[in-house]
């Protein structure tokens, strides 16, 4: 069973209550197989909200889950200004600017004019994102991490695209057991998840690994097409 496409153990799924003090498992359950022995209770909520409760957003993942072979495509449409609003207001307002210098309270001021801007010029294919300015992030091993700072109105437009179009119907292909960068999910989800393991099935060993600098080497990309020097990473 474990290794049948798209099945998981349903073994190995948490039953226990985090050790953070919460009375309930920090597992959230999915809208597909439910894992047996967990009870009902939902995680911690992260600084910024990761996931869209929109109608758009949810009639996207009703069509997924009907039609998991089919291909969504012409989504763009239900990237509304209310939508970028909702984007707006999900950012944190003490992040950094980058090069144009606009920080959260800036745009605000006049927001409703900014978003329908906004709004028709991505619809009409005239929006660029500008230049992410680049930091590099100290590691505990000494070296360094690059972050690209994208500028505000592009958080926004990232948001908005995430959170409407593309979080909905790829919810619905991710195996219950994955855990990283999905909304209401996280390394406490993950760490319960391996702690019901470990306690309930014959466990030999684990493994700890990791992909050095994947995504820091070009060398790592994938060429968008055989006779095009672009390449999507």
């Amino acid at each position: 069973m474990m290794h049948d496409w798209k099945k998981s153990d349903p073994a190995v799924v948490p039953a226990k209550a985090a050790n953070k003090g919460s009375s309930g498992p920090a597992e959230l359950l999915e809208g597909r197989a439910g894992p047996k022995g967990n009870a009902d209770g939902r995680s911690p909520c992260r600084a910024q909200k990761r996931g869209s409760g929109s109608p758009a957003a949810e009639r996207i993942r009703q069509a997924a889950k009907r039609n998991p072979e089919e291909r969504l495509v012409a989504l763009l449409h239900h990237v509304t200004v209310d939508v970028l609003h909702d984007a707006f207001h999900s950012l944190r307002k003490d992040a950094a600017a980058v090069a144009d210098g606009v920080v959260w309270q800036a745009y605000a001021e006049g927001l409703e004019d900014r978003l329908v801007d906004l709004h028709a010029r991505v619809h009409r294919g005239a929006y660029r994102a500008p230049p992410s300015r680049r930091v590099d992030i100290p590691k505990e091993d000494g070296g360094q991490r690059p972050l690209g700072i994208a500028s505000l109105e592009d958080k926004i437009l990232q948001r908005a695209v995430t959170d409407t179009i593309l979080v909905p119907p790829y919810e619905t292909e991710f195996l219950r057991f994955s855990y990283g960068f999905r909304p209401g999910r996280g390394t406490h989800n993950a760490l319960n998840a391996v702690t019901v393991g470990v306690e309930r099935r014959k466990v030999n060993w684990i493994v700890d690994a990791d992909i050095r600098g994947f995504l820091e080497s070009s060398s790592n990309c994938t060429p968008v097409h055989a006779d095009c020097s672009n390449r999507l990473c």
